[in-house]
């Protein structure tokens, strides 16, 4: 099971579901839906702001259990 650990890291680097969807550009609701492990997929660029907004790398936040 693929499961993403965004809150964690979003909470490390202090910012809110709202900021880093308006960084992003995605919908609260989107960004929502891939904290709470709903969604079926990730698109590489979404995936790569995520990385460059939170100053990570995506192992960081894409764990395999």
């Amino acid at each position: 099971m693929i499961k993403i650990s965004l809150d964690i890291i979003m909470l490390k680097r202090n910012m809110s579901s709202k900021e880093l969807a308006k960084e992003i550009g995605i919908t609260p609701a989107n960004l929502s839906i891939l904290k709470n492990n709903k969604a079926r997929g990730i698109r590489f660029n979404t995936l790569e702001k995520i990385c460059k907004a939170l100053d990570c790398n995506p192992g960081d936040i894409i764990k395999r259990e």
